[in-house]
């Protein structure tokens, strides 16, 4: 049975609550709903697809219709079995999923043919007769999945049957994403989410193509993922949180789990151990990792820059061995991220140090380094990628520093602060969140361009965009919910569709008519003043 993973009405509450009397869920503009007999215009959808089409004569999903695969085809199969489970509870259809070969229905194929779709482009045909979603490789017909689920009304995210009609518009779409890269980081290390409620993030990155789940595994407050050859890491340095809560830690097992079911979603699972710095939940936990071979006490608070692995110890470079060796075994994908920000506590000589020992360990274990923008104070290895988090007042001497190591080929994933950190407030009355890089609405979370964001850095160098989401005050999904809707959809856009179509005036509507679909999926966001979202 499917598990739809939606935040639970008393989550939901207390948010409301957190928020009441403040104004913070703001009361915006509001935009009259569309005829609920109409289909959703072809293409009015988020992300932005490349190319639409319209045709006359829309599609009608009925208790006759059959979703039909290619029997050759394991992924389409698997495909047509989650999109039935997503219109089944809602439409009340049988939907079976058939390989009998027809010209009705829902049908959706993965063809050798198409190459020009590349790895995650689809085309979406609808007529009278049937819908067809065609890809060249399986993600792409997931993300197809995703738009035809856009096209129909909200409420076919209902958990109980809803009156129909579900029809979807006419016309064919086709569309391939702008960037490879389209990430979301969730910091499990300052607040503990438990495998459930990362599940049900993953389920919302899906809805907008987000193909990346970074997840923060470590940092001062907190060590998440088991490691056999360092067992006290998850049990003593994942014990606790921010405020001194309980903590947690996944066991292999469950990180597996996780891995599973972004990979069924087609996000790849990017773990992050952050270092030098950011290590006191590691120096807690081991003695000999301390220079002067004495281990801190837990920490709880949001301090940043204190702590720093020895770097002239050579049980250092062990642990990290171990460390990495164990996570890249249970972490099918291609990236390891090694994290390098704020190692205030460690010289730059140290730093550079580090760094050249420990980006070798991760090519042994068969993965590419990700790092924050401060492994380009070193040299980051061949291929290494550097996520840039600088603001807009960062400076030009350190925005230089990133722009040179994207011409010598290192690629750039942008994670501005002021822009795409799903945990800074909206405003100064926003009950949730933190501001040290500003307030960030929705509009200034969307209105820039990723080509031309950091100066001097060729935009061929620009892997993609990344939603960072930081857990420092944030530890339900409410909160998660509530920060990360409405801007999260935003930076997806930016990172999947076309510049062409990049405009706010034109996305503030596509966005708002996402809110029905938002409150059906048990999502409490923020109602920005300005987006007009429909009437309540």
């Amino acid at each position: 049975m499917r598990k739809r993973h939606r935040s639970t009405r008393a989550l939901l509450g207390s948010l409301l609550l957190v928020a009441a009397g403040a104004g913070a869920l703001g009361a915006g503009p509001a935009a009259a709903a569309p005829s609920a007999a109409a289909p959703t215009p072809l293409g009015r959808v988020v992300p932005a697809p490349a190319s639409v089409t319209p045709g006359s004569t829309p599609y009608e999903i009925t208790a006759r219709t059959r979703i039909r695969v290619d029997e050759r085809s394991a992924d389409a199969r698997r495909i047509g079995g989650y999109l039935a489970g997503l219109l089944r509870p809602a439409t009340g259809y049988p939907l079976p999923v058939t390989d009998t070969a027809a010209g009705d229905g829902i049908r959706l194929e993965v063809s050798e043919q198409d190459t020009e779709l590349g790895a995650e482009g689809y085309r979406l045909t609808s007529d009278g007769r049937s819908v067809t979603v065609v890809a060249h490789e399986a993600a792409g017909l997931f993300h197809g999945v995703q738009t035809l689920r856009q096209q129909l009304p909200a409420k076919v995210e209902a958990d109980s049957p809803q009156p129909g009609p579900w029809l979807v518009a006419g016309g064919t779409v086709e569309d391939t994403p702008r960037y490879a890269w389209r990430g979301a980081m969730l910091d499990v290390s300052r607040h503990f989410f438990t495998v459930e409620q990362v599940k049900r993030y993953i389920d919302q990155l899906a809805l907008y193509k987000v193909n990346k789940l970074h997840l923060h595994l470590s940092d001062d407050q907190g060590w998440r993922i088991a490691v056999d050859s360092w067992p006290k890491l998850a049990e003593y340095g994942g014990s606790t949180q921010v405020g001194g809560g309980a903590g947690g830690h996944y066991t292999k097992a469950q990180y597996k789990d996780i891995v599973r079911y972004a990979s069924d979603r087609y996000l790849e699972v990017v773990p992050e151990i952050d270092m030098p710095g950011h290590t006191n939940a590691a120096l807690a936990s081991y003695a000999d990792l301390n220079c002067d071979g004495v281990a801190p006490p837990l920490y709880t608070g949001t301090n940043v820059g204190f702590s720093s692995l020895c770097v002239n110890k050579e049980v250092t470079y062990d642990f990290v061995d171990d460390v990495i060796r164990e996570l890249a075994a249970i972490t099918p994908g291609k990236y390891l991220h090694i994290g390098g920000d704020e190692a205030h506590s460690t010289s730059h000589a140290d730093y550079v140090k580090f760094m050249e020992r420990v980006q070798p360990i991760v090519a042994k274990y068969g993965k590419t380094v990700v790092g924050w923008h401060q492994l380009t104070g070193a040299t980051p290895a061949a291929g290494a990628l550097a996520q840039y988090w600088g603001l807009d007042r960062t400076s030009d001497a350190e925005k230089a520093q990133v722009a040179n190591a994207a011409k010598n080929g290192t690629g750039i994933i942008l994670s501005p602060a002021d822009r795409t950190y799903l945990d800074m407030q909206y405003t100064k009355d926003t009950p949730l969140g933190l501001h040290w890089a500003g307030y960030v609405e929705a509009q200034r979370s969307y209105d820039w361009d990723p080509a031309n964001y950091l100066p001097g850095a060729p935009s061929s160098a620009i892997r993609g965009v990344e939603a960072p989401m930081w857990s420092e005050t944030l530890s339900t999904s409410a909160h998660l919910d509530y920060m990360a809707f409405p801007r999260l959809p935003g930076v997806a856009e930016l990172g999947w569709s076309p510049a062409a179509t990049h405009d706010w005036n034109t996305y503030k509507a596509r966005l708002a008519e996402q809110a029905p679909r938002w409150e059906a999926l048990g999502i409490g966001y923020y109602r920005s003043p300005q987006v007009p979202w429909p009437a309540s």
